[in-house]
């Protein structure tokens, strides 16, 4: 299981402004091999995590590219899982080597959804002369993909937990504060049921988010990064919601109480990556990722890479702190 919260806005008008801003957590057994973010021993272009299982080795649950490819995916909670389903991590991994643009790679995939248990699946082209497009398809929802909105102001309540609509675009009645605020449209969250769907570990996460969204461009970047760190990691409990049980069923009910976090935090299975990705007006991307070593709760890597959107012909100038 893993969550996503993510911000973008392909013109932004403030130069301190970013086009994308990502936050991530995969969620998974700590004894499942995987491989920590890299780029690609055959393929230098793509900087991912790698899933080392076996039978689903080189599949990934996030990645992007140097010429501004990126994918990411989440299972669909279901109590019962097919055994002989494809790897969904293959998903990921075939949008960032091939050459089809978003939303043709997600039509593509859903006509292929049936071969997979639930997921799903962000697909985004980040290019600075054309604008950036970012794509969402769910095999247990809409047959269709669909393009996603960018970042525009609405005004929305935070009195409920319901979803509401301005103009053609959903947005969220926030559970807090019961005061009316304006909140960014293209802002998204995504956790292991469909885009947006309000359970509450996902709004909660959201609305901290969308908090240090708002102080992003008075924020020098590592600060940035260091508090949405900090939303990835909150082990706070969004209980009681009906809409877990219901989705999870007899599955969900021995870890309800840890997996109703953002940060989810057991025994032997648990949020394991913390990924942020920001995408600068000008293309600079900022890769961070701080995994869990050996098994152990107590013991994390953080590792940045940086580098500049690729243009057709332009050479690509990696730093790795």
């Amino acid at each position: 299981m893993c969550i996503i919260f993510f911000k973008f806005d392909p013109r932004p008008v403030s130069k301190n402004a970013y086009r994308l801003i990502l936050a991530a957590n995969r969620d998974e057994s700590y004894h499942r091999p995987s491989k920590l973010a890299d780029f690609w021993e055959n393929n230098s272009e793509i900087l991912s995590g790698l899933d080392m299982e076996e039978g689903k080795a080189g599949g990934t649950w996030l990645g992007i590219s140097t010429r501004g490819k990126l994918g990411a995916l989440t299972n669909y909670l279901q109590p019962r899982q097919e055994p002989d389903a494809r790897g969904r991590g293959e998903l990921v991994s075939h949008f960032l080597t091939s050459d089809m643009d978003s939303l043709s790679y997600l039509k593509k995939v859903s006509t292929e959804g049936h071969l997979y248990n639930g997921f799903n699946l962000i697909a985004a082209d980040l290019s600075t002369a054309k604008g950036d497009v970012v794509c969402y398809y769910g095999n247990r929802g809409e047959p269709e993909p669909i393009v996603l909105t960018p970042g525009e102001p609405a005004l929305v309540s935070r009195q409920g937990r319901d979803c509401s609509y301005v103009g053609n675009t959903m947005c969220h009645l926030w559970p807090l504060h019961g005061q009316a605020d304006l909140l960014p449209i293209g802002t998204y969250g995504l956790s292991n049921a469909l885009l947006e769907t309000p359970w509450k570990k996902l709004c909660f996460g959201k609305q901290l988010f969308t908090e240090a969204v708002e102080r992003s461009e008075s924020l020098p970047k590592d600060i940035l990064v260091t508090q949405l760190l900090e939303v990835l990691n909150n082990e706070e409990a969004q209980l009681p919601d009906p809409a877990i049980e219901d989705q999870g069923q007899e599955y969900i009910q021995p870890i309800l109480s840890k997996y109703a976090a953002v940060c989810v935090r057991s025994a032997t299975y648990g949020t394991r990556t913390n990924t942020i990705i920001l995408v600068d007006a000008d293309g600079h991307v900022t890769f961070t990722e701080r995994s869990m070593l050996d098994k152990d709760t107590s013991c994390w890597e953080t590792n940045t890479y940086e580098f500049t959107l690729q243009k057709t012909g332009d050479p690509v100038f990696v730093c790795v702190q």
